[in-house]
């Protein structure tokens, strides 16, 4: 079986995009990072919108690794 179809190798190369999921946990358990106030958006300190702002980042990373990781299965 040619290396390209065996789906053992090809699960394992779809389990590296998997490693993008830990991103936003890095950067929000990180509380120094963005434990101040200032830059502010709207009024809002920048500890809150930080925060907030991994709401969407969050949802675009997962939809991403699950784009890549099943579009070939």
């Amino acid at each position: 079986m040619p290396p390209h179809t065996d789906p053992v190798r090809r699960a394992r190369r779809r389990q590296h995009w998997y490693w993008l999921l830990v991103v936003p946990f890095i950067f929000l358990l990180w509380v120094p990072l963005y434990a101040r106030d200032t830059p502010e958006l709207f009024g809002f300190p920048f500890f809150y919108w930080y925060q907030f702002a991994w709401v969407f980042g969050s949802a675009g990373i997962t939809g991403f690794v699950y784009w890549i990781t099943e579009k070939n299965q």
